[in-house]
């Protein structure tokens, strides 16, 4: 595996490169994480796809000093600079593949609806971008929500009291609390949520131009979750594939949210190679 870097605007954007193979893939890690994350798969697939996976904006080594906003104009760009930099083309009948995981599938997306005709495939993984988190629009798009976070990530007492009323309520699951409550309890990790809740906020996919578009280029569409997924549920995916079923498939794996794991490789490695 091999880590590059290049210059986009004032900012250096990490990616690592594996595999050999004739095909490609663009893969797009979850929150949190780093490009890496997908590495285990050179020893499955290596011999059939050449992989380039981003460290997103606020993580991994990429370090990303264009301010709280990355647009989908700027994602065309960087991944045009991977396209120009390891010579490969990216029009029919060129075309790539996309991996998405969670939030990562909310890229892809956002990629794909940006320039559809130069995706063959389109892999989500638990993704994230199908349907419209109402409290993350809230915070990070409307006036009151985003000044209401802001105070929140300073001052979080208040908010994680309510959280527990909350979960106390049954009113949010356990598994969100969980998540919740560390991202809020620790300063750094607030400060981290709130600078990729922030930068990430334009990025939002309209799933009908996209399932347009899956028809109108043939797309293949392969979706990936968890069965004990608590974070971003099957019936996501179900909802979505309405429609559009003689180029999208859906699968669920013995998995909780990280789906992205060698230990789920052989149910993964299908959705991938065919």
């Amino acid at each position: 595996m091999e880590h590059l870097l290049f210059s986009y605007k004032k900012s250096q954007i990490s990616y690592y490169r594996f595999g050999s193979g004739s095909d490609i893939a663009v893969c797009f890690h979850g929150y949190g994480e780093e490009g890496r994350l997908f590495s285990f798969f050179e020893k499955y697939a290596g011999g059939d796809f050449t992989f380039y996976a981003v460290d997103l904006p606020f993580h991994g080594k990429t370090e990303w000093n264009e301010g709280l906003l990355f647009t989908a104009a700027d994602l065309q760009q960087i991944v045009s600079e991977i396209v120009t930099q390891n010579s490969f083309s990216s029009s029919a009948p060129g075309r790539f593949t996309l991996m998405g995981f969670s939030l990562g599938g909310r890229i892809a997306l956002s990629l794909y609806q940006a320039q559809p005709q130069t995706i063959e495939k389109i892999v989500l993984l638990a993704p994230d971008g199908l349907k419209v988190n109402f409290w993350y629009w809230l915070a990070t798009n409307t006036a009151i929500g985003t000044r209401l976070f802001a105070f929140t990530m300073k001052y979080p007492g208040w908010f994680l009291g309510f959280l527990k009323v909350l979960n106390k309520l049954k009113l949010v699951n356990a598994s969100v609390f969980k998540f919740v409550n560390y991202y809020i309890g620790d300063k750094e990790a607030r400060l981290q949520l709130y600078q990729r809740w922030m930068c990430f906020r334009k990025l939002r996919p309209d799933r009908n131009l996209i399932k347009n578009y899956i028809r109108q280029y043939e797309t293949k569409a392969r979706l990936v979750y968890g069965k004990y997924d608590r974070i971003i549920l099957p019936v996501r995916g179900e909802k979505f594939i309405i429609g559009i079923e003689d180029f999208c498939t859906l699968i669920v794996i013995d998995s909780g949210h990280q789906v992205v794991h060698e230990n789920h490789v052989r149910q993964i490695l299908p959705v991938l190679l065919h």
